[in-house]
């Protein structure tokens, strides 16, 4: 039997280039996906770092001109990814980050990289590419959320359609002028087109003209038709919301793997759980933590910034110090909260450790030998870094909102009782309500069996794309099955 073909278009994908989560699902769900019989192949765009990795490219499609400049589209594989690189050097062959430019700003001309990416999805989709004949085109985020709009305003014979929101807070929204340059006809500019606010809504369109909406966890995908978390988009997300789908995230568990983890001092399992005292000590080592084998440890691994609520831990961090605990943070963003973890790093040395930045094998450590990781999110759409938590044996502590809600099972007396409790939940997200949630954690901490209980319960959870796979698998097929436009 054929495979079902998939498109899949991302700005980034791990583990070639990663800035967030986005990454990792778009480089860990066409494996996962495979296995269901669904075949993937990924459209990312060429910056340097992806053309430098491809095995074998080969020349599928020649643009002598696209927005500005002549582009290629190679097809290749890298890191075990089937892909299609939309090579253009004006677009994407720059220094600086790929979304920021070395100012820290974004890239004036995000608009029209982001919109051919998204043109040249369509084109591959509408059979540019008679090798590659997709059944599905699966657009994340607003970076490539122009691809169903494009699709629609070309007319004829089109795939069916499927965006993911990852975020609806980051929205791609561009000036209205900007219309014609992104080759998009006049009559789009309404409301029932990509206008948005009186600009060009790159998410917004795909909101519109894509068959189906998934986000990244059931919650999220209630929340996201409120007000309060609608990021103005809500009225739209309900007049669709029978085409809005929940669908939770895993994680790559062969890459969070506590038993083959290359980057850990100490290899371990739910079998060898005492061995994970040895990440323990390496991770205090690392950031200058007071080498105790007793004191409760917490992990940061996230960006810095208001969302994932890094200033109400901010705000409880002397209490936490004064409890006994300590605290290892791994991280970037807003430079209040950089400079205030790192005036409590001096104030409070060895027991507040931070490194400033991403490192990988470091993140890998902070799970491996933190007792506790915090993700107090003031909204957030799924998380991964709670979900690395449980693999690793870390409980997680986090509000209970969006995809933090639907994967941590509150250690309440019930679900002590019953043995299933795997973390923490608190709400509203406030500060009082986190130190709280700390309290509880230092409690059940001075309980060895029932710290241990929590830490086993979260190892042996799902965390995989194996369910998830199968939800998108089933997806996809019942789409293919549509009749199409």
């Amino acid at each position: 039997m054929t495979p079902l073909r998939v498109l899949s278009i991302a700005s980034e994908i791990f583990p070639l280039v990663k800035t967030g989560g986005l990454a990792d699902v778009a480089g860990a769900l066409p494996g996962a996906l495979a296995h269901e019989g669904v075949e993937v192949r990924t459209l990312v765009p060429g910056y340097p770092q992806v053309l430098a990795k491809l095995e074998a490219p080969e020349l599928a499609r020649n643009y002598p001109t696209l927005f500005g400049g002549p582009a290629r589209v190679l097809a290749a594989r890298a890191a075990g990814l089937d892909l299609f690189v939309l090579e253009a050097p004006h677009l994407f062959e720059r220094a600086g980050g790929i979304y920021l430019g070395p100012d820290g700003l974004d890239w004036p001309d995000n608009a029209r990289r982001f919109a051919a990416l998204a043109r040249v999805g369509a084109d591959i989709g509408k059979g540019a590419l008679p090798s590659f004949a997709c059944d599905v085109v699966h657009a994340h985020d607003w970076q490539a959320a122009l691809a169903p709009a494009y699709m629609h305003y070309d007319g004829g014979a089109r795939p069916r359609t499927v965006i993911t929101i990852h975020n609806l807070a980051f929205q791609g929204h561009f000036p209205a002028q900007l219309l014609t340059a992104l080759a998009l006809p006049a009559h789009a500019m309404s409301i029932d087109g990509v206008e948005y606010f009186g600009g060009i809504g790159f998410l917004k369109s795909g909101l519109l003209f894509a068959d189906k909406i998934t986000t990244v966890s059931p919650s999220y995908a209630r929340e996201i038709l409120t007000p309060e978390f609608g990021m103005a988009l809500d009225g739209l997300l309900r007049s669709r919301s029978a085409d809005v789908e929940g669908i939770l995230n895993g994680i790559d568990d062969e890459v969070w793997d506590p038993a083959k983890d290359p980057n850990l001092p100490q290899k371990y399992s739910a079998l060898r759980i005492d061995a994970r005292r040895k990440n323990r000590a390496a991770l205090q080592e690392r950031l200058k933590l007071q080498p105790d084998a007793e004191a409760p440890l917490f992990g940061v691994v996230s960006r810095l910034t208001s969302q994932k609520g890094l200033d109400l831990l901010l705000g409880v961090l002397p209490d936490m110090v004064a409890e006994g605990a300590q605290l290892a943070i791994l991280g970037a963003g807003e430079k209040s909260l950089e400079q205030g973890f790192a005036a409590a790093a001096e104030n409070f040395a060895g027991s507040v450790g931070c490194f400033f930045g991403y490192e990988e094998a470091l993140a890998h450590l902070v799970q491996a030998g933190a007792d506790f990781i915090l993700v107090p999110s003031r909204f957030e759409p799924c998380g991964l870094t709670q979900l690395c938590a449980l693999r690793y044996g870390a409980a997680p502590i986090v509000a209970r909102v969006g995809g933090l809600a639907d994967s941590v099972v509150d250690a309440n007396e019930a679900a002590l009782s019953a043995g299933v409790a795997t973390g923490i939940q608190f709400y509203p997200p406030t500060a009082p309500e986190l130190l709280h949630a700390i309290r509880r954690a230092l409690a059940i901490h001075r309980d060895a069996a029932a710290m241990r209980r929590l830490r086993l319960n979260g190892m042996r959870a799902d965390v995989s794309w194996r369910g998830p796979a199968k939800k998108y698998a089933n997806l996809f097929r019942a789409l293919a099955a549509e009749t199409p436009e």
